[in-house]
């Protein structure tokens, strides 16, 4: 892929731009070593501007990982990793012959969480020869291209969430326990980012089940619409994975897909999704209640 240098303000960090819409490539790091305070800062200013960023060749242990996970944020515990694994805020994901991906579907990281996690750093460790790339799709420039009078509509509606529509039928939890244990959560149907200020649309196909205050068949009717806006090809992004690539990705901004095109290979990648300081889920409720007086 051909890239170019990203002009910037970085010092610590090389930057190229993917995509003109959203992604880019950084380099002169090494994530095995522990990072300076610049370095984790100019980490988190390019993760908000491209949105996703990639870190190749990066030969790390999972201790590794995690430690360097915890520089970005707090780690988000996945109710599918196992309580008795060494690393608990890993999430494991093997796909080959006997396992098909659950993630081959347009999806927000967390959104079932009150406070959904803020970054995903995914790490590939044994890919297939070809395919199991991932697509990510921004959820500002979806934003953005609706009409004005949808997006006053949307800014007063709100989405309930769901983490049974996901994970139901994939894991040791039947539906009931998994909504027992976790509970719907609503979340404005556009949110604001609580660092950059951008408008996002907010609701995504794995995990959003209804929107509030509306009739189901409204409710589906609306959420088809604004399910196929990841769909457009211009406000997306497709990473091909190499070994010891590690993705990095503002999961408030950006929905994601993995493509399950490589069966019977197998695919193993490790997750760890971290919170951010801030609330964003108050943060965005919190303005847009201020902004509609």
């Amino acid at each position: 892929m051909n890239v170019r240098p990203e002009p910037s303000t970085f010092s610590s960090i090389r930057v190229r731009r993917l995509t003109p819409q959203l992604g880019a490539e950084v380099s002169g790091i090494d994530l095995s070593q522990e990072l300076g305070h610049h370095v984790v800062a100019e980490l988190r200013a390019a993760i908000l501007r491209y949105k996703v960023i990639v870190i190749r060749d990066q030969d790390i242990t999972t201790a590794q990982h995690v430690a360097f996970s915890r520089r970005l944020g707090r780690p988000d515990i996945h109710p599918s990793a196992p309580a008795d694994q060494p690393f608990p805020e890993v999430l494991y994901l093997r796909n080959g012959p006997d396992s098909k991906a659950p993630a081959d579907m347009w999806h927000t990281d967390g959104s079932w969480r009150a406070e959904p996690s803020w970054a995903t750093i995914l790490r590939a460790k044994t890919l297939p020869e070809t395919g199991g790339d991932t697509l990510f799709a921004d959820m500002g420039a979806a934003y953005e291209s609706l009409s004005p009078a949808l997006k006053g509509w949307l800014a007063t509606l709100t989405g309930v969430h769901d983490i049974s529509l996901g994970f139901a039928g994939k894991g040791a939890m039947s539906r009931e326990e998994l909504t027992a244990k976790f509970p719907t959560q609503e979340h404005p149907v556009i949110v604001t980012h609580p660092e950059t200020g951008e408008r996002l649309l907010y609701v995504n196909f794995a995990f959003a089940s209804s929107i509030k205050d509306l009739s189901q068949e409204e409710s589906d009717w609306l959420l088809r619409h604004l399910f196929a806006q990841a769909t457009v090809p211009e406000f997306q992004f497709r990473l091909h994975w190499e070994p010891n690539t590690v993705a990095i990705w503002d999961n408030w901004s950006v929905q994601h897909y993995a493509n399950f095109d490589y069966h019977p290979a197998i695919r193993e990648m490790e997750r760890v999704a971290v919170a951010n300081d801030l609330s964003f889920h108050q943060t965005a409720v919190g303005r847009f209640i201020e902004e509609r007086g």
